[in-house]
């Protein structure tokens, strides 16, 4: 049975398997106080004293011990979630935990208490204002950030520092609409509305703050989802070996024979705080070996989903028929960047330049590792990075689309507004729809799918 918005919910709050200390957590919906002081007393056999904590067994239906630990009790509104709060914190052994768990259920039947969904406490959290969307989405972030840099900005996340911009973004806006519809409801003031307000110019400066947090914005969202880097080419270039020299550690089998990656290989390194998913494949060429084939296969679908394409080829030879023909199959939109390899066998500097179809190309040694700094460099500037720069917060896929759609409608908006009065109406209307969709992002203007989508992709007791 699946449990809604005011229903008391429990679930274990720690991750699975053994540790030091275990936690169950109980949150009793609204007015829960009497659900709250019956499961206090039957799991811990007394009374707790708000917010501090007490040494206590954990209690089974005869009396007996479970286990004892520290108990928490935070009535509402003073609570993660905003309602009646309890917290078990006891050994961290999954069994010991879930015969907590058990007896907590047990005990809650009484008052219909649920085992609580992925991110249902966070959820709850949002929905009695104790955090808005962008905070609420900052806590999964936090705790699945894979760098310190993503962490620290998922931390300022939390905090409200993204949250704080857009506030400031909609109330610009609001108070823009309130010059426009106030002007749309007395029509007969024989004023330039647009001149005498300033309207253009206040237009003109909510767009540009709005430019300066979409860009913010991208680079933060950089730190939580990273870039997937693919190594492709014909087979003995040197994939295997640039992708130990990025990893900095040997990670692929490196050998003389052509063919020797059949399958992809990958690892996550960090450059400035941004994660490269990097991407071993097979390499590219015809061949008869069914096993090899279905590596190559693989290889084209890796590309298709690729951010990068870094395409190898060995510097002694340069630009063959093949790689030609390679190049013409890679996807459209897709950055690609030659790397020219071996230059410690073919005598070549290693070096950043412009080739022919606007792809860059880097020459260096993946053996020697001469020039990955410069790869590495080209990476970061195809992501858009600046390097020595650091979020202030961090930023999702869904905030950078609502972004982007606010930002077109403020376009419409001053558009309209350049054909004067005739058209107020639909400039109201485009600072409405450019609202709207900041809005959404901490949640003002959110539907039900949307939360659901969220939520769900929380871990369980969080």
């Amino acid at each position: 049975m699946l449990s809604n918005d005011t229903d008391p919910i429990v679930a274990i709050a720690t991750a699975p398997g053994r540790g030091g200390i275990g936690m169950v957590r109980l949150s009793f919906g609204r007015g829960g106080e009497a659900a709250a002081q019956k499961a206090m007393h039957a799991l811990c056999g007394q009374a707790l004293a708000p917010r501090h904590a007490s040494y206590v067994p954990f209690v089974d239906g005869n009396g007996e011990a479970l286990d004892r630990g520290i108990a928490l009790y935070f009535p509402a509104p003073h609570s993660y979630t905003g309602e009646h709060v309890l917290e078990l914190q006891g050994h961290g052994g999954p069994i010991v935990l879930q015969l907590v768990l058990q007896r907590a259920l047990e005990v809650g039947r009484d008052f219909g208490l649920q085992l609580a969904e992925p991110g249902e406490f966070t959820r709850r959290a949002f929905l009695n204002d104790k955090l808005d969307l962008a905070q609420a989405e900052a806590v999964a972030d936090l705790i699945e950030a894979s760098t310190e840099a993503a962490a620290r900005s998922a931390g300022r996340s939390l905090e409200g520092a993204f949250s704080c911009e857009i506030h400031v973004l909609v109330e610009d806006v609001v108070n823009l609409r309130m010059l426009v519809e106030a002007t749309l409801d007395f029509p007969e003031e024989e004023i330039d509305f647009l001149e005498a307000a300033d309207a253009r110019g206040k237009l003109a400066r909510v767009r540009q703050q709005l430019d300066t947090v979409l860009a913010d914005a991208r680079q933060s969202a950089l730190l939580r989802e990273g870039l997937s880097v693919v190594l492709a080419g014909q087979p003995n270039v040197g994939k295997s070996s640039l992708l130990n020299a990025l990893a900095g550690a040997e990670l692929a089998i490196v050998t003389p024979i052509a063919g020797t990656t059949r399958d992809k290989v990958a690892q996550t390194i960090q450059v400035e705080g941004i994660p490269l998913h990097i991407i071993d494949t097979a390499g590219l060429r015809e061949t008869e070996d069914e096993v090899e084939r279905i590596g190559i296969a693989r290889t084209w679908g890796e590309i298709e989903r690729a951010d990068v394409v870094l395409h190898l080829l060995d510097a002694r030879i340069g630009v063959t028929d093949e790689d030609r023909v390679i190049d013409s199959r890679f996807p459209d939109g897709v950055p690609v960047v030659r790397v020219l390899n071996k230059t410690d066998l073919a005598d070549a500097p290693a070096v950043v330049r412009d080739a022919e179809d606007e792809i860059r190309e880097v020459s260096l040694s993946a053996k020697t590792s001469d020039g990955i700094a410069l790869l590495r460099d080209v990476l970061l500037k195809i992501a858009g990075w600046q390097v020595g720069a650091e979020s202030v917060y961090l930023a999702r896929e869904r905030h950078l689309i609502a972004l982007r759609a606010a930002r077109e409608h403020l376009a419409l908006a001053a558009a309209h507004a350049d054909q004067q009065s005739q058209v107020l109406d639909l400039f109201a209307e485009e600072l409405r729809l450019a609202q709207d969709n900041l809005n959404t992002i901490t949640g003002e203007f959110s539907s039900d799918d949307l939360l659901g989508v969220i939520f769900s992709r929380f871990c369980i007791g969080k």
